[in-house]
């Protein structure tokens, strides 16, 4: 068995919402499931993020911002984004997180989940949105290169697409960003022509998928275009955006994913890992709103990082899915040999 590490700082729950979807029982729930579960985890308590960590990726002014309306008390970024009195704090240590997850991978552990909160991947390098501060998985992949990992692979699965992640790497050639997400949907990004610029075209792989996609279009998405791309790519680091919100559950989306199907997800993405760079891959909690189904998922995901055999999922056909996806595949064939 893999060795798989749970990062988390009760600081997570201070970041307080107030009622607002995205709150603290979201990871009380989580723990609690988790440790009824049986898994053998390494639990791990991650730093802060630095001032220059997080610079990598968000402007001076933005990180102040942030900073002033916590020690003021509260407010908001935007309708959605909720700032309170430790919100600052929680941020700084959800991107520690991500880069204590990291550290771990490089040094000896196969894999990590950080159980983290506010979430990250709609933020921008100078506005927070959607619920996300500060771009935790962004400031990640600059951690990994930073310390040698230079080729980095995003899988990103939330329900939503990742807009500041996308945004941030968008002319990056190091970075291979892959979202799979419903379309249309909040924030409104992630078509397949958004494909990257300025010479990085093809390292954004967006798979937009319709409203009430289920385990046959995701998994045909993963085994279709993002392993063989992804295997080409050739990644040093794996860090997924897990957002458990496609969940048939969710109140915040229209997809139809089972729990099982977190599972097998995490499985492909733990395999790509296994065969391109020695297992590292460091997952970091988005999304997903339904407490039990947040909860049973992310267990689902630990247990493929954990190389558990999964439960068989019978997977069907799906063709509106499988349009969108040989829609992908006819755009990404101008830069990949696999599609070609």
């Amino acid at each position: 068995m893999a060795r798989t590490c749970l990062i988390y700082h009760p600081i997570y729950l201070e970041h307080d919402t107030d009622g607002h979807p995205e709150r603290k029982e979201r990871l009380t729930t989580t723990l609690k499931k988790i440790e009824s579960s049986g898994l053998d985890l390494e639990f791990v308590t991650p730093r802060p993020a630095t001032l220059e960590e997080v610079g990598t990726i968000h402007s001076p002014g933005y990180i102040n911002q942030v900073r002033t309306i916590s020690e003021r008390g509260g407010g908001y970024l935007d309708l959605d984004t909720v700032v309170s009195q430790r919100s600052y704090e929680a941020a700084l240590m959800a991107a520690g997180g991500v880069i204590t997850g990291i550290d771990v991978v490089k040094n000896g552990l196969d894999n990590a989940f950080a159980l983290v909160r506010p979430p990250g991947h709609h933020a921008l390098p100078n506005r927070g949105m959607g619920f996300c501060i500060f771009n935790n998985v962004a400031i990640g992949a600059k951690h990994a290169q930073k310390i040698g990992l230079e080729k980095v692979l995003i899988v990103d699965w939330d329900v939503h697409h990742g807009n500041g992640t996308s945004a941030i790497f968008y002319d990056d050639r190091t970075v291979l960003y892959f979202s799979t997400h419903q379309s249309p949907h909040y924030p409104g990004t992630g078509r397949v022509k958004e494909l990257g610029m300025d010479g990085a075209e093809g390292f954004t792989v967006n798979v937009p998928l319709p409203w009430g996609t289920g385990e046959s279009g995701y998994l045909a998405a993963f085994e279709e275009i993002l392993k063989p791309v992804a295997l080409e790519f050739d990644p040093d680091v794996i860090l997924v955006s897990a957002g458990q919100d496609p969940h048939q559950a969710d109140p915040l989306s229209g997809m139809n994913l089972s729990t099982e199907a977190f599972g097998s997800m995490a499985a492909t993405v733990k395999e790509i890992a296994d065969s391109c760079c020695e297992g590292r891959l460091v997952a970091a909690l988005e999304g997903g709103y339904n407490l039990n189904a947040l909860a049973d998922s992310i267990v689902a995901i630990l247990r493929a990082f954990k190389g558990e055999a999964l439960a068989r999922i019978e997977v069907g056909e799906d063709p509106r899915a499988a349009e969108k996806i040989e829609e992908v595949k006819r755009a990404m064939s101008l830069y990949w040999n696999c599609f070609g």
